[in-house]
């Protein structure tokens, strides 16, 4: 299993409120980026899983929605959340 329980617990502490908290846009955000990055790389292997690639394709979406979410509601959180995980160029 790539993702364990330990791992979302960093990811929540670190961009989150706590490790225990995981409703905030912040931690999703960030468990959505680590999930697209790690079927980003599997698709570059298996390039014809297209379950996958359909996957992928509607966690990029929910992670775009929620941003725009953050965007909207509070743009120096969304700033902080983008910086910190490198999503624009």
């Amino acid at each position: 299993m790539y993702l364990t329980s330990e791992k979302k617990e960093e990811l929540f502490s670190q961009y989150g409120k706590s490790n225990k908290y995981t409703g905030s846009v912040e931690s999703q955000v960030a468990l959505f980026s680590y999930r697209i990055a790690h079927l980003t790389e599997h698709l570059k292997k298996n390039h014809k899983d297209f379950a996958t690639q359909r996957s992928l394709i509607k966690l990029v979406g929910k992670r775009r929605a929620l941003l725009d979410y953050m965007k909207k509601r509070d743009i120096d959180r969304y700033r902080a959340i983008v910086k910190a995980l490198n999503l624009r160029k």
